[in-house]
């Protein structure tokens, strides 16, 4: 066997290993350099989790939070929230790309702040007291205001100003506010009292004003249209807001543009260059919202542990019945007899501190599989079908709408109900994609919206069915708005910046049931308007040559052509007497209206029309006006008038139904 020859050794020579020093550290240490970290240290430099990743981005999560705050504090004191959100623009940006220096102020006519709550409700996170309530609520993890100003404060080095008056007939209190990051600690710098406050409704309110950088820009992600999807999900509000340069600038009021409604149909948003004024279509507030227990479907095990440490209550029984909702006498009784064992039985009089570990387990599995009622839904206010039209019909200039409310349904426990609105034709585009806006607890959602539950529900949903083009994979094209509202006690965000609805089953389902609800609708109006226009053009193709085979058969026969034009017109009507009619969602024939449709509240119907022939253009020449003068045959002329062109006034078609005075009957 011949053996390979040896490599010598200096072939291929590993290189030197490098000499380094490392220090080895101890147990003792490594212990020395732990410390606890604060939860708004750890958002200060996680900022963009609350949605302050980019300048335009953290203007507008300072309105929101603020505007969300002040909203949910005037319904709950009882008052009509009046808003108004100053703009000023303290340093100009040096380039289109770059922040600037501006200054926020937010005042409300809410209740105020008791002097002794201000520090911990503005100046410190995760702190307030909506997180462990299962009740309706805009705001519910004590995080956003407070965040705001510590944004502020790290980008500027100026606190938050808060001027708040919860007395009538004292004065108001004005405080400068920051945030110790590292301890999650307000520092006051300033206190003192005031009679600087503006003039409320109430008497009372809260002025919070901060200097943040920023960029303002406008656009679909800007603080207009926040403002302006805010107002059509609450139209019991009136916003106002001012842009930069607009503080000296008179009042909409004083320029004589402060008229929001006339003769010619429902109230609209108003603006000018640097003011824009949403004003309030319902004088009633939305439905109270009662709290409720936890649903045993929604609490885990781990959950069920805790709360059978801090409750207040001493036996089982009281327990069950009061810490949770839906738990009835009969279902207690089916969880006694499956957590019972031969050793040890259970009841409603075991006491709570004789529970252990395993015993917990098998109460805990007990109602899993019981059949429960849903939980109760008065802790839902959901905006309503009359309410979203309004809302709709301030800020969406359309000509058909519709609105649909579901019922309430449940997911991992906790109640929730889906609510959905479309717009149609009117000033909309038709070659555009239609627009999708989405709401959570009345809270506009402009960012993540390809990752929220319910844009994907409006592109699951077939809108070719109902007359609309829709590529595949793709939202609807068309002259449409498509908004949907999620109502819950606690809504399923994708993120701590809350711009996304979590993509859970039970919420895309009641989404697309509500959409089709709609949709149902739509097409019925669309299919009966087609019809009509296709008879109508047929119509004015027969009025069209009819003077000429007038004149033609009159010369050959000697007819007198009054009465064979009459004979051939009222031939025409009949052959396209569809066009004259309406037609009901069945396809029936009906005398006027607009069928089944003007007996639905959740329907709006903007006619652009003429009244007395709804289906021919306003500029269509009428029948007798192309029709031949009287004379004998030979003497006819052989060219006929021209037509004249005919304008009459439009109505606009509203519902008086439980509107408050807004779906008035108005002439134009």
């Amino acid at each position: 066997m011949t053996m390979a020859p040896a490599k010598p050794s200096h072939a291929n020579p590993k290189p030197a290993a490098k000499s380094t020093k490392r220090t080895k550290a101890d147990a003792e240490s490594m212990a020395k350099g732990q410390r606890e970290i604060s939860v708004s240290e750890f958002f200060a430099k996680n900022r963009h989790l609350l949605g302050f990743d980019n300048p335009r981005k953290a203007l507008l999560t300072t309105v929101k939070e603020a505007v969300d705050n002040a909203l949910d504090a005037c319904e709950e004191a009882g008052i009509l929230p009046d808003l108004t959100i100053t703009l000023e623009e303290l340093v100009a940006p040096p380039s289109a790309s770059k922040p600037g220096r501006y200054r926020i102020t937010i005042t409300d006519n809410g209740p105020g702040i008791v002097r002794a709550q201000v520090d911990n409700i503005l100046g410190k996170l995760l702190y307030g007291s909506k997180f462990h309530r299962m009740k309706m609520s805009r705001g519910q993890q004590g995080i956003g205001i407070s965040a705001a100003g510590m944004y502020g404060l790290m980008t500027t080095g100026k606190p938050m100003v808060i001027t708040t008056k919860p007395k009538k007939t004292k004065p108001a209190h004005h405080i400068e506010l920051a945030m110790d990051t590292t301890k999650n600690r307000p520092e006051v710098t300033l206190d003192i009292e005031t009679d600087d406050f503006p003039e409320t409704s109430s008497g009372t309110g809260t002025r919070v004003s901060l200097e943040l950088e920023a960029r303002y820009q406008r656009g679909k992600a800007s603080i207009d249209t926040y403002l302006e999807q805010t107002a059509i999900a609450n139209p019991h509000a009136k916003i106002t807001f001012i842009r930069p340069g607009g503080c000296d600038a008179p009042t909409l009021e004083e320029a004589g543009e402060g008229e929001t409604t006339n003769a010619a149909g429902p109230v609209r948003t108003i603006e000018d260059d640097v003011r824009v004024m949403h004003p309030r279509t319902v004088d009633v507030l939305p439905d109270e919202t009662s709290e409720i227990q936890p649903h045993p479907y929604g609490v885990e095990l781990g959950m069920f542990l805790r709360m059978l440490k801090s409750s207040e209550e001493k036996q089982l029984g009281s327990f069950l019945k009061k810490d949770f909702c839906r738990v009835t006498p009969s279902v207690a009784n089916e969880v006694y007899k499956a957590a019972s064992t031969k050793k040890q039985s259970i009841s409603g009089q075991t006491w709570l501190k004789t529970i252990d570990h395993e015993i917990a387990e098998r109460i805990y599995t007990a109602p899993q599989g019981a059949k429960l009622r849903a939980p109760p839904t008065d802790c839902l206010a959901p905006i309503g079908v009359r309410t979203l039209l309004a809302g709709l019909l301030k800020g969406v200039r359309a000509e058909f709408y519709s609105a649909s409310t579901r019922k309430p349904a449940v997911y991992r426990g906790n109640p929730f109900q889906i609510e959905a609105a479309i717009a149609f034709g009117g000033d909309l585009k038709g070659d555009e994609t239609a627009r999708v806006i989405r709401f959570a607890n009345r809270v506009p959602l402009l960012y993540q919206q390809s990752a929220c539950s319910a844009f994907k529900s409006v592109v699951e949903t077939s809108w070719r069915g109902y007359g609309l083009s829709q590529p595949r994979g793709g939202a609807p094209v068309g002259p449409l708005v498509v908004m949907i509202h999620m109502a819950s006690v606690w809504v399923p965000f994708t993120s701590e910046s809350k711009e996304a609805i979590a993509d859970y089953d039970e919420i895309r389902k009641e989404m697309k049931l509500a959409l089709q609800e709609c949709g149902r609708k739509l097409g019925t109006y669309m299919r009966r308007r087609q019809r009509m226009k296709r008879d109508s053009e047929r119509r004015d193709v027969f009025e069209r040559y009819i003077g000429e085979i007038t004149k033609a058969c009159s010369a050959l026969t000697g007819t007198d052509s009054e009465e064979l034009y009459e004979a051939l017109l009222k031939q025409a009507k009949r052959r396209t007497e569809i066009a004259d009619k309406q037609l009901d969602d069945e396809g029936n024939f009906i005398k006027e209206g607009n069928g089944r449709l003007d007996h639905d509240d959740g329907v709006i119907i903007v006619e652009p029309l003429d009244t007395d022939n709804p289906i021919a253009p306003v500029d269509a020449p009428l029948p007798s006006e192309t029709k031949p003068a009287k004379s004998k045959p030979k003497a006819t002329k052989s060219k006929a008038p021209a037509p004249k062109r005919v304008v009459k006034k439009k109505v606009v078609k509203k519902k008086t139904k439980g509107s408050g005075g807004l779906f008035e009957n108005r002439d134009t």
